[in-house]
C-alpha cells in the first residue's frame, strides 16, 4: 500500500498555512508626497480655540496676581481674588456652551458650577470670618 496516502488520525494538527507577505514600507519620500496631497480641512488653529480657554487664562492671571497679594502680605485680599476667581470660573461655566468652555469644561456642567462656586464661596467665608491678629 505504498501507493495510498497516509491517513491522518482525527487528533493531527492540521499543516500550517503559508504566512502573508508583509505589506511595503512606503519610503519618506513615498510619505511626503501623500501628506503634500492632502489638503487641510479646518482653518488655521487660533490660540487659545475657544473663548472659554480666554477666560480660563484670565482666570489663571487673576488667580496668580491673588497669590501675589498673598505672597506679598495683604492676604485677604489676595483670597478675594482667588475665590472672585472661582466665582467668575463657576458663572461662566454655566453660561457657556460645553463646546466653547474649553478647560472650564472638567466634568458635567452643573458638577463643574457646585464645585467652582462652592470653593469660592468657601474662600469669601473664610476670609470675612478669620479674626484680624494685628497687635
Amino acid at each position: 500500500m505504498p501507493d495510498q496516502p497516509a491517513e491522518r488520525s482525527p487528533d493531527a494538527e492540521p499543516a500550517p498555512e503559508p504566512a502573508p507577505e508583509p505589506a511595503p514600507v512606503p519610503s519618506p519620500d513615498e510619505i511626503a508626497e501623500e501628506l503634500a496631497e492632502v489638503s487641510p480641512l479646518e482653518e488655521e488653529r487660533r490660540y487659545p480655540s475657544t473663548i472659554g480657554g480666554a477666560f480660563y487664562l484670565a482666570i489663571l492671571a487673576l488667580a496668580a496676581v491673588g497669590i501675589g497679594f498673598v505672597w506679598s502680605g495683604d492676604w485677604r485680599l489676595g483670597v478675594r481674588l482667588l475665590a472672585s476667581g472661582l466665582c467668575a470660573a463657576s458663572a461662566l461655566r454655566l453660561v457657556l456652551p460645553s463646546r466653547d468652555a474649553g478647560m472650564l469644561a472638567v466634568r458635567h456642567r452643573l458638577t463643574d458650577c457646585l464645585i467652582l462656586a462652592g470653593m469660592g464661596a468657601a474662600l469669601f467665608f473664610l476670609v470675612q470670618t478669620i479674626p484680624d491678629q494685628t497687635p
